[in-house]
């Protein structure tokens, strides 16, 4: 047998391989989503100092599964993204309907979960320096309706005001992360999130600091003291006066010092919109 008998008898063979995910399920059970989970794919993320920012994402890639079938495909999930070798988070949408199409699916997810880097100064002694943000985008098409939240985790630092209140010198202070969560008529830069939840904590973080700098941001964080709850409060206040943002999700959490539990607040809100947008939310937090 030749060669090119061989290669035409294998593609005889897989072409007959049965499709079982496409056999008929008798248990009448649709599903709400099925898909991929922890795939590591490149991205590509606009950053307004530098024009773009490279950076590698956790991909997780769903689909509803209407009653009558038995699986999905999972392959065609992973050869949609193939279809780019770099995902640009303005293509998210045109994934997700390709998505739809392939999968033959009413509904498609795609969440993106990612390290963002950001060039930090020290305060005083001006030592440049990588932050690094953790970041997660999670978009939804129902037939055409979309949505998208974009999450932004912001590492800062906590001075407790009851501590430096009752103790004749010092207070325990510690990092703590505040995580916000947005909708958006319009783009919302992920540096306008970072600096809103800078601005509310007792002092932002850094990568590198000298003396001098460690000295000013021990020095600043005693003299701006915040709770938790007053870390949320400071960031909605400036979420709020934000008109682009029509929805957010602010959580504070400090990794406590001198406790073995972590302290937490919380406000959700939905601001006044009157052009339509946004009524029907598709993702759901909890």
């Amino acid at each position: 047998m030749f060669i090119n008998e061989i290669h035409l008898e294998e593609g005889i063979n897989k072409s007959m391989l049965p499709d079982t995910q496409s056999q008929k399920d008798a248990r009448n059970i649709p599903i709400d989503k099925v898909g991929i989970k922890n795939l590591k794919y490149p991205i590509t993320v606009k950053d307004p100092d530098n024009g773009v920012q490279h950076t590698v994402a956790t991909v997780s890639m769903t689909v509803d599964l209407p009653k009558e079938f038995k699986g999905t495909h999972m392959s065609r999930f992973v050869e949609v993204l193939m279809n780019k070798r770099e995902i640009e988070i303005d293509s998210i949408y045109g994934i997700l309907t390709e998505m739809q199409k392939r999968l033959n699916a009413k509904t498609a997810h795609i969440e993106l979960e990612f390290p963002y880097f950001k060039e930090k100064k020290a305060p005083v002694s001006g030592k440049p320096s990588l932050m690094d943000y953790r970041i997660k985008f999670h978009a939804v098409m129902n037939e055409d309706k979309k949505d998208l939240i974009m999450t932004v985790g912001v590492p800062v630092k906590t001075l407790c005001p009851c501590s430096k209140n009752i103790s004749k010198y010092g207070a325990h202070n510690q990092r703590g992360e505040v995580t916000v969560s947005v909708r958006f008529l319009d783009t919302v830069w992920i540096e306008e999130i970072i600096g809103y939840v800078e601005k509310s904590a007792s002092s932002e973080l850094f990568t590198l600091l000298k003396r001098d700098d460690e000295k000013f941001v021990t020095e600043h964080a005693y003299e701006n003291p915040v709770f938790v709850e007053d870390v949320v409060r400071n960031v909605a206040m400036k979420l709020k006066e934000n008109k682009k943002v029509v929805w957010y999700v602010v959580e504070a959490e400090n990794f406590e010092s001198i406790h073995n539990h972590n302290a937490y607040a919380m406000i959700e809100s939905h601001k006044d919109f009157s052009n339509g947008r946004h009524k029907d939310f598709m993702i759901k937090r909890y």
